[in-house]
């Protein structure tokens, strides 16, 4: 499938955010703890791009360089995800994360579930007082070819639903 196809059928989606809340039963690697509570929910779309490098074993094999998203609320764009990974939202809030569990994705091709403890945040917006976020509803991102020329980066399209946590 063509990326650009892919992306639009992405973006139509229907978003699967309504019944999902920290309280759901997850995987208990990405489950929130208790007394963390719901700050946000946000629909991704874009890419996760990949860079060819010598992998551990000096074969060469794509690793992810960053994510390239936007973030959806009630199908407005809200803010993106890029490096870090880092997620901003338009009132300049903005946090970092480190990813401290995961979980398979539903189907082969598609990233994981992941939680991720926020590291460092900035702003005062909706985000400042976010402590972990979790990637759940992955669809698509995976890149499993092989690449034979260091430094050459492909994008595969992904969609996933993030939601934004704090302790209270």
């Amino acid at each position: 499938m063509r990326a650009a196809p892919l992306i639009l059928a992405l973006l139509n989606l229907p978003l699967t955010l309504a019944s999902t809340s920290a309280e759901d039963l997850l995987p208990g690697a990405i489950a929130a703890f208790p007394g963390e509570t719901v700050v946000l929910k946000a629909h991704a779309v874009g890419q996760q791009i990949y860079q060819c490098k010598a992998a551990a074993d000096g074969k060469l094999a794509w690793a992810l360089l960053e994510p390239i998203a936007s973030l959806m609320v009630d199908g407005k764009l809200v803010g993106r995800h890029f490096k870090g990974p880092t997620w901003e939202l338009g009132d300049s809030s903005a946090v970092v994360g480190k990813a401290i569990g995961d979980a398979p994705g539903q189907k082969a091709g598609d990233i994981a579930w992941l939680k991720l403890e926020v590291v460092s945040r900035s702003g005062s917006g909706k985000l400042s007082d976010v402590t972990a976020v979790q990637r759940i509803n992955t669809l698509g991102g995976v890149l499993e070819d092989s690449c034979d020329r260091p430094g050459a980066t492909r994008g595969m399209p992904y969609a996933a639903d993030y939601v934004f946590l704090r302790k209270s």
